[in-house]
């Protein structure tokens, strides 16, 4: 899933190099933390986050079906 999210991330930012991911398993969670460079900040946010929002659906969709709990945090 962190290589999914990877590819999205660096779809939409500039600065490909300023892209961090950390996974943080739990049994039954999954927590990613996103960082970005912040000028890029906003474009994977989006208008009223609503990209972010998108983002957030499609995980907890995948992750439905492996019976976990996915979320994704957007770290300055």
């Amino acid at each position: 899933m962190k290589e999914v999210l990877q590819t999205i991330i660096e779809s939409l930012v500039e600065d490909k190099d300023g892209i961090q991911i950390n996974e943080v398993n739990n049994d039954r969670s999954i927590v990613f933390e996103v960082k970005v460079a912040e000028k890029d900040m906003g474009r994977v946010i989006g208008k009223e986050g609503r990209i972010a929002k998108a983002i957030r659906t499609i995980f907890k969709a995948v992750a439905s079906k492996e019976q976990k709990k996915v979320t994704i945090e957007f770290i300055d």
